[in-house]
């Protein structure tokens, strides 16, 4: 901070407000803090009797809020990221399209460790729609250091991208319902249309859906006769309890695939299973997707379409924030479920 002649602070930053008193009238800022001082301001400054003001020099090596603001969020954001103008040193990162949130938390908090540096966001690893705003940052002073910024920039450059938000593929989905019960008409499949509807809103499509009894020869088959024709990620649904009749985790087994997980620590979503035929996923759907909005489907599907091929340890990961509190007006994604 300097104290300077009014007619040469043109491109200066002012460290304080300055006041106007009308007589006999109003009195109030007439600048604010943090203004940059234009060519049209100087008549005005002193006709309120400031020849000299307190200011930053950007010349001196010092980077205005507004600029800082806008250098950090270009910085860090990647794809499917739009940024607002600064507002009193802040840029907004909002979502420009729909897709999966990715951030880096390590960067993020290395980024936030340099002293002065903020970047607050919401969440990873959640489906998000054009317009949520995803993410603010600022620095604390008026004006930072230039060495500053270009220590910020180098861990979003190590980082990158720092928030991104990946596009969900289309799928072609392959959906197999078992249960004798089911297969043999003596009660309505109602995961069928759930799963298309759950799937529509992501941008996927059920492709086709082939109803079992609890046999496991009979799952095997079709779910590796969906997989031949085409179907490139597969849902099965019923049978996925510890019951005697219940052979829908076996049937994935015997399919040849990888298992992820069987069981996750999630509620709704305990019984849940994850594998892989070849690049092919296969979930085992316990019931409870069917009746809660908000249930493990929703914290691993919009994942797996973001390109993303989870592992047991991204399974586990989820028991810290996997308790839905069952609120009586459900508000998921706005909540602390699978955060």
């Amino acid at each position: 901070m300097k104290t300077i002649a009014v007619e040469h602070a043109v491109g200066t930053v002012l460290c304080h407000d300055i006041t106007r008193i009308v007589p006999g009238g109003e009195k109030g800022p007439a600048f604010r803090r943090g203004h940059v001082v234009r060519e049209e301001d100087i008549p005005v400054l002193l006709d309120i009797g400031k020849a000299n003001l307190y200011v930053f020099d950007p010349a001196d090596g010092f980077v205005h809020e507004d600029t800082a603001a806008v250098r950090l969020a270009r910085a860090a954001a990647g794809r499917g990221i739009a940024l607002s103008e600064p507002q009193e040193g802040k840029v907004t990162l909002t979502a420009e399209e729909d897709g999966l949130l990715c951030i880096d938390v390590d960067g993020l908090m290395r980024l936030n460790s340099i002293e002065d540096v903020t970047f607050s966001s919401i969440h990873r690893h959640q489906r998000v729609r054009p317009g949520r705003v995803l993410a603010g940052t600022r620095v604390i002073p008026l004006v930072v250091p230039e060495e500053l910024m270009r220590a910020a920039e180098a861990v979003c450059a190590e980082h990158a991208p720092l928030i991104e938000v990946k596009p969900l593929r289309r799928a072609k989905v392959g959906v197999v319902t078992t249960g004798s019960e089911i297969f043999h008409g003596r009660i309505k499949d109602g995961f069928g249309p759930l799963l298309r509807a759950k799937f529509d809103d992501l941008g996927s499509e059920v492709v086709d859906q082939v109803f079992v009894s609890d046999i496991v020869g009979l799952t095997v088959d079709a779910i590796t006769s969906l997989v031949r024709q085409g179907a490139d990620f597969i849902a099965v649904t019923g049978g996925m309890s510890v019951d005697p009749d219940d052979q829908t985790p076996a049937a994935i087994r015997a399919t040849g695939a990888e298992v992820v997980s069987y069981g996750a620590p999630t509620y709704p979503g305990a019984m849940f299973m994850l594998a892989y035929l070849g690049d092919v996923p296969i979930l085992g759907l316990p019931g409870c997707v069917m009746y809660y909005k908000a249930s493990i489907f929703d914290l691993v599907v919009p994942r797996i379409l973001a390109g993303e091929r989870l592992t047991r340890r991204d399974i586990v990961a989820l028991g810290h924030g996997g308790l839905c509190e069952n609120c009586g007006t459900c508000r998921y994604p706005a909540c602390g479920f699978g955060k």
